[in-house]
Formats: C-alpha cells, sequence, structure tokens
C-alpha cells in the first residue's frame, strides 16, 4: 500500500469493537486504534498503540488483531471489566449509524496515567495521535513537551474545549460533515487563534480541508464503491498525517489520503478482523 517509512509513531487512547447486529459480527475499531493499523498498513516501519483494553473477548480481538497488524502493544493496559463496544448499523449507501454504545467500558472508569518510564518512551516517536474519546486532555501539557500531538476532536468544538486542548497540539481534526463551508472556515480561524498551527476538517461526501495557517487546502473524495464507511474519516487523517510529516505537501498528502479513504469503504469494518459473535445488552 506505501513504501516503508523509517520513522516511529504512536497511537493512544480509545478502543472499541464495532458490532454490525445485522451480520452477527464484530470488528475491532475506534479513533486512535484506526489510526494506529492505518499508518502501518500504509508504510510506517514502527508503530505502536497504548490504550485501556477489558479481560473479555472482545478485548482478546482487538489485542489479537493488532499483533496480526504488527502493532506494538506492548504498553497496553489490560483492565478487569468490558471493553468499548459501539452497535453499528448501514444506510441504503452505506454510510454507519451508531446505534448503541456502552461508552467505553472500562475505561470510561479508568484513566491512562504516563510513568516517567512511558513518557520517555512516547518522546522517542516522530508523533503521537489521540483523540476526544481517549478522555487525556489533562495529560496533554505534559505529553507536548515530549512528542507532538494529534488530535481527534469529532464533532466537539465549543469554545471551553478548544482552549483546552488547542494549546497543546500541533494537528487539531474535526469531523465536519454537518457544517457548511463558512462554519467550517470560522471553524478553522478559531482554532488557529487558540494556537494550533495545523487543522484538517472531514466532510464526509464533501471531502476535506487542510489549513497550516496560511493556506486552505482542498480535497474532493475519490470515488469507489461504497459497502461501508466506517473508518474512512480515520483511513484519511492516518495517511495525511504520515505523508505530511514525511514530504510536507499538503496537497499530495489530501490526495494520498481521501485514495486511502475510498479503499477504506470497500469493506465492512475499519479494517477488517470481522469475527461473529452473538449479539450481547449494551447500553445506549
Amino acid at each position: 500500500m506505501g513504501r516503508v517509512l523509517k520513522m516511529r509513531l504512536i497511537a493512544v487512547g480509545d478502543n472499541v469493537v464495532d458490532y454490525y447486529d445485522d451480520r452477527q459480527e464484530m470488528f475491532p475499531g475506534g479513533n486512535a486504534l484506526n489510526v494506529a493499523v492505518f499508518w502501518k498498513r500504509y508504510g510506517v516501519e514502527e508503530v505502536s498503540y497504548i490504550g485501556i483494553i477489558g479481560n473479555d473477548e472482545e478485548g482478546e480481538h482487538i489485542i489479537n488483531s493488532l499483533q496480526v497488524e504488527d502493532i506494538d502493544v506492548s504498553q497496553v493496559r489490560r483492565a478487569f471489566g468490558p471493553s468499548g463496544e459501539a452497535v453499528v448499523t448501514l444506510d441504503e449507501h452505506g454510510d454507519r449509524i451508531f446505534v448503541g454504545s456502552n461508552k467505553g467500558g472500562i475505561q470510561k472508569h479508568l484513566k491512562l496515567n504516563f510513568t516517567k518510564e512511558d513518557l520517555e518512551s512516547i518522546g522517542t516517536y516522530s508523533l503521537l495521535h489521540t483523540s476526544v474519546f481517549s478522555h487525556i486532555e489533562k495529560e496533554l501539557p505534559i505529553l507536548k513537551k515530549y512528542v507532538n500531538i494529534s488530535f481527534d476532536f469529532s464533532t466537539i468544538h465549543d469554545d471551553d474545549y478548544l482552549q483546552l486542548v488547542c494549546p497543546h497540539v500541533k494537528f487539531a481534526i474535526f469531523s465536519g460533515g454537518d457544517l457548511s463551508a463558512s462554519e467550517c472556515e470560522a471553524l478553522i480561524k478559531k482554532v488557529h487563534a487558540e494556537g494550533t498551527p495545523n487543522v484538517i476538517v472531514t466532510r464526509g461526501s464533501e471531502g476535506s480541508l487542510f489549513s497550516d495557517g496560511k493556506q486552505v487546502f482542498t480535497q474532493g473524495i475519490v470515488e469507489t464503491e461504497v459497502v461501508d464507511t466506517l473508518g474512512a474519516g480515520d483511513t484519511f487523517v492516518a495517511v495525511f498525517l504520515k505523508e505530511y510529516i514525511v514530504n510536507g505537501n499538503a496537497q499530495e498528502a489530501m490526495e494520498k489520503g481521501a485514495a486511502a479513504a475510498a479503499e477504506t469503504c470497500q469493506r465492512f469494518g475499519a479494517f477488517g478482523h470481522g469475527k461473529k459473535r452473538a449479539r450481547k445488552i449494551v447500553l445506549c
């Protein structure tokens, strides 16, 4: 999928299994975890993942899938309790719809703590990626002393949250499918003003935007046969970040990200590894 690059990237935070009710099948996922896998698939030589995973069948499947993908999971925390789970369905266009969740499972009761050894290890990477679902906002001021950070805000962009996170991250990523072009422009300006030098906005079928504070670049989607859109945005972000860090060419990085996202839409689950399982009760 891409040439191997001698760089080291680390993703920290959220993970789930996405359970497809109609297929009775679960797939590993979650923003931080997906980005780690797509980094590896698209040419990054060394990729690590740190997160909290339950001690259940779902957790075993997540770990096993990461190991198959050659992701370093040596710093993953295993906890007594359920892994995160989201119940997913698809509409007639293949767009994923979340219909239930256990709100992160055991992850919602615990938080990631970083030892001195963890921080020293993290400092050997080129970039750390995390998200709003990882709940490590209070750790960002410490982490940024060791590594550059990319942060996926999903759809969260209220003023207080931007002020909390933006000063500490190098890349801010937003899901802007419900925003107009002018609203995206206003959001980008606000994020820059809060201290983040680079802003990415994914807009679903409208493509994506990237701003380095000097210029706003645009990219349309790559047409493809859509089976399932789950993970397409994470794919775009992962490939864009990798390419931009290596080459510094924003437009080329966006083009490669869009092509990779189209490929993700051609299969079920964010990156495959489906496993049959009977439905469990999941709280909404």
